[in-house]
């Protein structure tokens, strides 16, 4: 009796795994394909791929590199944003750096986040020929960061420094700042620590509203991120002009055709897209190198 009442039970349980692998492994995985095959979704659905000339060159939701095989901006093209998924733009590794603002030291394995801001403001600035300057910076594009060693207040500021290093700038390196409330303020030895300073950032003269924006040189929550702000496709229009033998007032009214509202007219901000931009020149005005 217990062996057949057993039986029964697994007879039972086998029935009903079959039935449900039958219709949640089989049955609504068709019907959900099936359903993104109708017209409007299917796009979507497959990825949102894009093509030109017969392939495939990328996803309208994943940017891209717009670069050469050493890594520089190809000069012809809209750059996209920076990247910091895997090795740049890789959907198998979406993240963020995970930085925050109070990283602003190097160190010998990477450096901060804010000479990572600095250094891409920089290349950016020289590449588009406007001043890629901005608060916090070197010129050199490194953190305007200082350790200020001494003596502390109560307040735990140093008034009477005995020695200043500005952190971010390795020896030989000229140090961005002379002097630091009369002290001499020094390049950085490989190797050394001076978080035992007190660490200050230092503003400098830049302007408030920096000619390079901010995705220009910090990369979105996903690095997949295939949009720009207007602003940075505002800068690049001289370069692309100029790679391609046209106006910028061409180029110009290429940037209106592919710049997007706020969604619903009140989420996100304007935006880009630099891939079908950048395809939309190609075919407009091909490159002749």
């Amino acid at each position: 009796m217990r062996l057949s009442t057993w039986i029964r039970q697994h007879l039972a349980a086998l029935r009903a795994l079959l039935v449900l692998t039958a219709i949640t492994g089989i049955g609504y995985p068709s019907a959900v394909l099936a359903a993104a095959q109708l017209p409007g979704l299917h796009d979507k659905a497959g990825g949102s791929l894009l093509e030109a000339n017969g392939s495939v060159v990328g996803s309208a939701l994943i940017g891209q590199s717009f670069a050469d095989a050493d890594g520089a901006a190809l000069a012809q093209y809209f750059q996209s944003r920076p990247s910091a998924a895997g090795h740049g733009y890789d959907p198998m590794t979406t993240a963020a750096s995970n930085l925050g603002p109070e990283d602003i030291v190097d160190t010998a394995s990477r450096p901060s986040l804010l000479t990572t801001v600095c250094a891409r403001s920089k290349a950016v600035g020289d590449r588009e020929g406007v001043d890629g300057s901005r608060p916090f910076c070197t010129k050199d594009g490194v953190g305007a960061v200082l350790s200020v060693i001494g003596a502390r207040g109560a307040d735990g500021d140093v008034a009477h420094p005995v020695q200043v290093v500005s952190v971010n700038q390795v020896c030989p390196a000229r140090p961005f700042l002379a002097t630091y409330r009369g002290v001499r303020v020094e390049c950085a030895e490989p190797g050394r620590d001076y978080t035992l300073g007190r660490i200050v950032p230092i503003r400098g003269d830049a302007p408030d509203s920096p000619a390079v924006p901010a995705d220009a040189v910090s990369a979105s929550g996903s690095g997949l991120d295939p949009h720009i702000s207007p602003e940075y496709a505002t800068i690049q229009v001289a370069r692309v002009a100029k790679a391609r033998g046209i106006t910028e007032g061409q180029v110009r009214a290429l940037v209106d055709e592919h710049t997007r509202g706020r969604t619903l007219g009140f989420l996100g901000e304007p935006r880009v897209d630099v891939l079908r931009l950048n395809l939309d020149l190609d075919q407009r005005y091909p490159y002749r190198g």
